[in-house]
């Protein structure tokens, strides 16, 4: 555990050893200054990604005993093992706000669901290159609105139709 000002942040041991940095328990850590820091884009795109991560965590704990589980837990522990291949991050390689917007909204809109957990690492290096190099005038309106506009929603859509269309 850390102690800050604001609160407590958990760290798990399994979670550093898997390459989940920072390895923060979600679901024990707390914050009293919580969104507030962040901007209105992160706030829409994280949605509800620390309750998946959190429902994640106790399903794929409670699937380990073997039981039969029904479509919408299977879906569940599918979604969270991307999400968790989301968060790895290459030590050294911070990405910018307006890129986390996008790969955050790509996980929550379901296009990285189809796509096998091992390749997830692969298909978001090149999302982050197509939105790079094809998409830069997208990426530059989230920086400058730091808010999640119908525009940027629809072309964030559009960006991702075409990106899926190309990869495979």
């Amino acid at each position: 555990m850390i102690s800050i000002t604001d609160g407590q942040i958990f760290l798990e041991t399994d979670l550093f050893y898997q390459g989940i940095r920072p390895a923060i328990s979600v679901g024990l850590s707390v914050s009293r200054v919580g969104s507030a820091a962040q901007t209105k884009a992160i706030k829409k795109v994280a949605g509800t990604t620390k309750l998946d991560l959190a429902q994640f965590r106790e399903l794929q704990a409670f699937a380990q005993f073997g039981s039969d589980l029904d479509d919408a837990t299977k879906g569940k522990i599918n979604r969270g093992q991307r999400i968790v291949e989301l968060f790895k991050q290459n030590q050294y390689s911070p990405l910018s706000m307006e890129m986390e917007v996008a790969v955050l909204w790509s996980m929550q809109n379901g296009h990285f669901d189809d796509v096998e957990v091992e390749r997830v690492e692969e298909c978001q290096a090149a999302l982050e290159e197509f939105l790079t190099t094809r998409k830069a005038d997208l990426l530059q309106k989230i920086a400058d609105e730091k808010a999640l506009s119908d525009e940027i929603n629809d072309g964030l859509k559009i960006a991702l139709e075409d990106f899926k269309g190309s990869w495979k």
